[in-house]
């Protein structure tokens, strides 16, 4: 895999913004807001991710966007697992 751990670390601080600014009442509302143009934004750093994997990182992104506090732990988790490992 060749994501470098700045990559995970952009699309993690990307995810804090939009859970930050995430107001779901405003796609019920009829506003253009749409929650996979967060994920989509969240997810531009990272590349060379395998289609499976990026599929697991989307759902993980889209439930830590609406829910942080009852899912950052699971994508803090995937992120750990489809991070390169540190060389000391």
């Amino acid at each position: 895999m060749t994501n470098a751990q700045p990559q995970f670390d952009d699309l993690l601080g990307r995810t804090a913004l939009a859970a930050l600014f995430y107001l779901p009442e405003v796609g019920v509302d009829g506003g253009d807001y749409r929650i996979e143009d967060d994920v989509e934004y969240c997810l531009e750093p990272v590349t060379g991710v395998p289609d499976g994997d990026k599929l697991r990182l989307r759902d993980a992104i889209r439930q830590a966007i609406a829910d942080p506090t009852g899912y950052r732990g699971d994508l803090l988790a995937l992120v750990i697992e489809l991070s390169p490992p540190t060389t000391e």
